[in-house]
């Protein structure tokens, strides 16, 4: 077992700021040069630059990039009653946490004559980025397809990587029929990202991408957002990432489970333990070894370890500090009274309270969404929600009198900011109704 463990009083702040240091990224220079070089092939090129790039990273060679309303179908039939009943159900969940979360518009009248609204309306048209690495990721097309439902933007359009026989997984089409997405195309990487935010023949362009991805995918979404304009990205995104906080009443056996159900993502997912129990970490490396022998994904998840932590800290209260310093993807509380400290903890996308609470029920069929920011980001970031789907703006009207309330003020603002013409907007309405 490679997992290190750490006693944090021990160590200096920069020996402290170094155990929560997140695995390096692929290097950035290259990685910029090759997304870059990808971005500009199909922006030349369209479609036939995503079917060539496809040939080249997937090894398959397509005779079309969009998936049919027959293939949908026949997907659906190839499943098993029991699968489309699992998707079924997890559809469910996620539909009634998101409708939970439907807006109402705001007015005030900020003063007699001065109406202001604020407006909610659905951003017309999105792409929803659905990875397919090492497997395909059917509960991501529900994260991201009912909240766009909801939400109801005019346009959904789903892209994800081919297998080898140049086929999206038939629970991504079966979970995708359900929230009723317009468009599936079977393309991947920086490319469909590209495609999604530039168009081309067959995919015209859409305002905003949803969805995480490899270190390309990012890296395509970052530099797309800053080249074209209107179009918008969910969140910055990097590997994933667990943290738990324990006391010496846990579960040994539960927070292993935890941690290499966040270990098996990749090689470059990071897993950190937090407890003021030796007794409990020692437990935790005992049982990682064995639970890690009995994975089909243990090469990956031990990887994953190696890059991890077993941190002993003094108290609950050092505990939740470096919680809060790491700002953590997913945190789970295994505490006795667990309610107790969740008011103190501030930085985290997704929070699961007590020993019956696995992150595998937020991944999949809690409800809550397991799109979420890593990398610290959620020290900022929010975890993705309905609100994502929309965009918000205000609406003003003033009566005359509510002009000639505000007028005092705004000539008094505008000519402090030497702003004439913002100033004679206002008064020039004002002699106009007098003069009349």
């Amino acid at each position: 077992m490679s997992t290190e463990k750490i006693v944090w009083q021990t160590l200096s702040q920069e020996q402290q700021t170094q155990a929560l240091a997140r695995p390096a990224m692929a290097d950035s220079a290259s990685l910029t040069a090759q997304v870059a070089d990808i971005i500009a092939k199909v922006k030349a090129g369209g479609d036939q630059a995503l079917l060539d790039l496809t040939a080249k990273f997937d090894g398959v060679s397509l005779a079309s990039l969009q998936v049919t309303p027959a293939q949908v179908a026949a997907a659906k039939a190839s499943l098993s009653t029991k699968r489309l009943k699992a998707i079924e159900t997890a559809y469910g969940q996620i539909m009634r946490f998101h409708q939970a979360q439907q807006p109402k518009d705001v007015h005030v009248e900020t003063m007699p004559g001065v109406n202001c609204t604020l407006k909610t309306e659905a951003i017309e048209s999105v792409g929803l980025y659905i990875p397919a690495g090492s497997a395909p990721l059917p509960s991501t097309v529900l994260m991201l397809g009912v909240p766009a439902k909801i939400a109801g933007c005019d346009r959904t359009v789903l892209v994800c990587p081919p297998n080898k026989q140049g086929e999206l997984a038939p629970e991504i089409l079966a979970a995708a029929d359900l929230c009723e997405i317009d468009e599936i195309y079977t393309v991947g990487g920086a490319q469909a990202v590209a495609a999604l935010a530039l168009g081309t023949e067959s995919i015209k362009a859409v305002n905003k991408v949803f969805g995480p991805g490899n270190s390309y995918v990012t890296e395509a979404k970052t530099q797309l957002s800053q080249q074209v304009p209107g179009f918008a990205i969910d969140m910055p995104a990097g590997p994933s990432e667990v943290l738990v906080l324990a006391d010496s009443t846990a579960e040994p056996a539960f927070i292993a489970a935890d941690l290499l159900s966040q270990a098996e993502h990749g090689a470059d997912s990071q897993v950190i333990l937090l407890s003021d129990s030796q007794a409990i970490i020692d437990a935790v490396d005992i049982e990682l070894d064995q639970q890690l022998a009995l994975l089909s994904r243990k090469e990956i998840a031990a990887k994953a370890l190696a890059q991890s932590r077993l941190i002993l800290t003094t108290d609950l209260a050092q505990a939740v500090a470096v919680s809060n310093l790491y700002g953590p993807e997913h945190l789970i509380v295994q505490t006795q009274s667990p309610q107790e400290i969740l008011p103190k903890l501030r930085n985290a996308g997704s929070i699961f309270v007590g020993k019956y609470t696995p992150e595998s029920a937020g991944d999949y069929a809690s409800g809550t969404n397991h799109v979420l920011p890593t990398y610290g980001y959620s020290k900022v970031i929010s975890s993705l929600s309905l609100a994502d789907f929309s965009r918000r703006f205000t609406v003003q009207e003033l009566t005359r009198d509510g002009l000639a309330s505000l007028a005092e003020c705004i000539i008094e603002l505008t000519d402090a900011e030497g702003l004439d013409a913002h100033q004679r907007a206002v008064t020039i309405r004002l002699e106009e109704q007098e003069g009349k």
